[in-house]
């Protein structure tokens, strides 16, 4: 998981207990506005930020009864993309020794090593592996070269706008990132910006707020001014959902400023040419977010991917509930994804093709930007993403805009454009479900194929008590996990509609457990991955009733020649069949139709 959080607090007074717990509840990095700036990295679970930081307030002799009525504090979870796990390579990332600018930064800087080389020739130094300290280095630099450029002697540190700092920090950054700064040069101002990754802003306000409220215009006005007000900066929704459900989307090119009880958003202007110029105001109202706060609680299940899948019972519900216009005007469908939301177009590529008639391919939105494959006005482009903020699934809606392809999007994204970064099960079973159901609109005009899409809906209404029935297996699955623990690797076969289960479990053991694991179509079995097969390998095959089931049964048997340790995942009643000896250990799932087996 990653993200960054702010809170910032103006004439609504908050002991430091509360501010502290505020922000350490959702981070493994945090800075508290002391002179200078106490600065908190851990790695590893949040319990050590909090258990190191509860160490140094006794040694400091915090005071955390302390009141403040106007308070500015930024936080951090990493996901580690440059650098491993340590505090070092946590946030905030810093300018140096002084802490003049700190940053909590989603996202990656792809031009960090040109920009790092350019700063070790300023004499600035690097203590971390991570793409984000460029930023804070950055900003110190710009801001003493404008400072210079101002003929300032060294006495005002505030000569220079902070928002000027960060816009001037943009236009050297290269990549998607959303990005939070603080600094004792701007005392309790934030600057916040995003380009490709998400941002929220949260207002909370006492006494009644106007649903129509405007941030520009409202936030910022003398009437607004004095009144007592908390603000929360997040890339994530449910960082925010408990403490207000009035927020702003932050898009992208923009940057927010919070100073005193004020808040501006800015548009940003790449033009590198532009020096100390006021950027035009943006003018939008707040909306409602639609979700409660139990949705990102685990309540008593032990673990969030865990929550995620006892609630795909509830999410197929609502999913069907919803209603899909038909797409027939097409000469060709693409489906483009980046990982599980991949998987789950792929799951359901052959329904489609079944029940329209139209020709559908896949594209990684990552590999289809690479090579700027073909999209023209006939074509219609399908964009799966669970946050519908992923980087290079929105930079191929662009490309696909940019061509006049008609764009459809299937998102689980509640109320805004969020990512959140749990590995979610749910996006990909219920993303299935819509794919499925776009497929039966797509042919309900067909009379060929009127009794498959009428089996197909009997078993879509029955989905969730299957899926029940599924999760009646939780024991066995906690008990095969155990077996599995200590191994190195893992083979997933699948065929037909599982190929796609077959590389979205070996796409979550990866992510979870950390295991190498391999999805595999069972037709390429002899081409490679039959080699590596010996009595110490685990291998899952799944083989549910489909039209392949006896190829399936083919491929269990070669591996059990080569003494594999196989896992056989079958439907109801198949097991004898599958593995007559009772050599394979057996998990049965319930019977529904090929294209809804993956869910």
């Amino acid at each position: 998981m990653c993200g960054i959080f702010a809170y910032r607090n103006y004439n609504s007074t908050r002991e430091r207990r509360h501010i502290v717990e505020l922000l350490f509840n959702v981070s493994s990095g945090a800075v508290l506005p002391l002179p200078p700036p106490l600065v908190f990295r851990q790695e590893g679970k949040i319990e050590n930020l909090v258990s190191s930081f509860y160490h140094e307030a006794v040694v400091v002799e915090l005071d955390l009864e302390l009141s403040f009525t106007s308070h500015a504090g930024i936080a951090y979870t990493r996901w580690d993309t440059h650098g491993e796990p340590s505090p070092i390579n946590s946030h905030p990332q810093t300018s140096g020794e002084g802490n003049e600018f700190l940053v909590v930064h989603n996202g990656i800087i792809t031009n960090y090593m040109d920009l790092k080389e350019t700063l070790l020739k300023y004499g600035f130094h690097f203590e971390s592996d991570t793409d984000t300290e460029v930023i804070p280095k950055l900003a110190k630099f710009v801001h003493d070269i404008l400072n210079e450029d101002l003929g300032s002697d060294g006495g005002d540190k505030q000569v220079v706008p902070f928002t000027q700092i960060v816009m001037d920090v943009m236009r050297q950054l290269e990549g998607a990132y959303a990005l939070i700064c603080k600094s004792p040069y701007y005392p309790n101002e934030l600057v916040a910006c995003k380009r490709g990754s998400p941002l929220l802003l949260g207002v909370k306000e006492t006494g009644d707020m106007r649903t129509d409220i405007n941030v520009e215009s409202d936030l910022s006005s003398e009437g607004h001014h004095g009144k007592p007000k908390e603000y929360y900066l997040a890339s994530d929704a449910n960082a925010i959902v408990e403490h207000t459900r009035r927020v702003l989307v932050i898009k992208d090119n923009e940057v927010v400023h919070m100073n005193d009880g004020a808040v501006h958003i800015f548009k940003f202007d790449s033009d590198k040419s532009r020096r100390l110029l006021r950027p035009a105001s943006v003018q939008r109202g707040l909306f409602t977010l639609e979700m409660e706060v139990e949705q990102i609680r685990k309540g008593n299940i032990e673990h969030f991917m865990q929550k995620e899948i006892h609630e795909q019972p509830d999410s197929l519900t609502m999913t069907m509930r919803d209603h899909l216009k038909t797409i027939r005007r097409s000469r060709r469908i693409l489906f483009i994804g980046c990982g599980t939301s991949y998987n789950a177009a792929l799951a359901a590529i052959p329904v489609v093709e079944e029940l329209s008639g139209i020709s559908v391919t896949m594209e990684i939105a990552s590999d289809l930007l690479d090579r700027q494959g073909p999209i023209h006005r006939e074509d219609t482009a399908i964009f799966v993403s669970q946050s519908g903020e992923t980087a290079d699934t929105l930079q191929a809606l662009e490309y696909a805009k940019s061509n006049g392809a008609l764009c459809v999007g299937i998102t689980n994204t509640v109320g805004s454009a969020i990512a959140r970064g749990t590995h979610f099960t749910k996006a990909y079973t219920s993303q299935i479900a819509v794919i499925v159901m776009l497929a039966l609109a797509l042919g309900d005009d067909s009379l060929s194929t009127q009794q498959r899409r009428n089996a197909i809906m009997d078993d879509l209404y029955n989905l969730p008590s299957k899926v029940r029935d599924v999760l009646k297996l939780d024991k066995d699955m906690k008990e095969l996990a155990a077996l599995l623990m200590d191994e190195q690797s893992l083979l997933v076969f699948g065929r037909g509609y599982n190929y796609a289960t077959a590389m979205e479990c070996a796409l979550k053991v990866k992510e979870v457990s950390l295991m190498h694991a391999e999805g595999i179509v069972a037709g390429e079995m002899k081409h490679g991955p039959l080699a590596l097969v010996d009595e110490t390998l685990p291998i899952i095959v799944i083989a549910t009733r489909a039209a392949s089931l006896n190829k399936q049964q083919s491929v269990i048997q070669q591996l059990k020649t080569r003494k594999g340790r196989l896992i056989v995942m079958c439907t109801e009643g198949d097991a004898e069949f599958m593995c007559p000896d009772r050599t394979c250990r057996i998990i049965e799932v319930p019977k529904v139709q090929d294209c809804l087996q993956p869910i």
